[in-house]
């Protein structure tokens, strides 16, 4: 193959992939992206700086693996955000297993809780990020690398691309687990 061809994973480049997440124990997969997502390598942090250093030289059609501990990402999970109400405090729409509830805080912070339990008379939520306290494995299929534009470097990603992968830096917005 000709050199010039190979265009390696490295700053400045633009690097469009998808990714599953899958749970070490079970061998589930916990997230998926349907859609590649597009980032500039060097600029745009979207990935765990563990997955970005994995990922520096790797070509495209390549598919890596990596491990990451979410403990040490989201930190131990905090017993304290999982909430129980009883069922008729709880509005209609939040009482299936998956909703996910904005809530705000005495000091107006919001936080994404998960709704994790629904039975006749309690409904739980959950504030931890629903990859706490799991080993997962990043499985990353890289799909194309090439030379990003000066717009693409400065937005840090594909022009009019939707750039919220947020669940991959670990802030938890539209966190949806799957088949949960």
């Amino acid at each position: 193959m000709d050199n010039m061809m190979e265009d390696p994973i490295g700053d400045g480049k633009l690097v469009e992939l998808k990714y599953q997440v899958l749970d070490v124990k079970t061998k589930s997969v916990l997230t998926e992206v349907e859609f590649p997502i597009g980032y500039v390598h060097g600029v745009n942090e979207i990935l765990a700086p563990q997955v970005t250093t994995e990922l520096e030289g790797k070509l495209p059609g390549d598919v890596i693996e990596v491990p990451i501990d979410c403990n040490k990402v989201f930190g131990p999970r905090d017993e304290s955000l999982v909430v129980t109400d009883h069922i008729d405090n709880v509005p209609e729409e939040y009482r299936k297993v998956g909703t996910s509830v904005l809530m705000e805080s005495d000091s107006g912070k919001t936080k994404t809780f998960l709704v994790t339990r629904v039975d006749a008379n309690s409904v739980t939520i959950d504030g931890n990020n629903p990859l706490c306290g799991r080993e997962v494995i990043f499985k990353l299929d890289i799909i194309s690398v090439r030379d990003a534009t000066e717009e693409e470097i400065q937005l840090g990603g594909p022009v009019n691309a939707d750039p919220d992968i947020s669940e991959i830096v670990g802030s938890d917005r539209n966190v949806k687990p799957v088949g949960g």
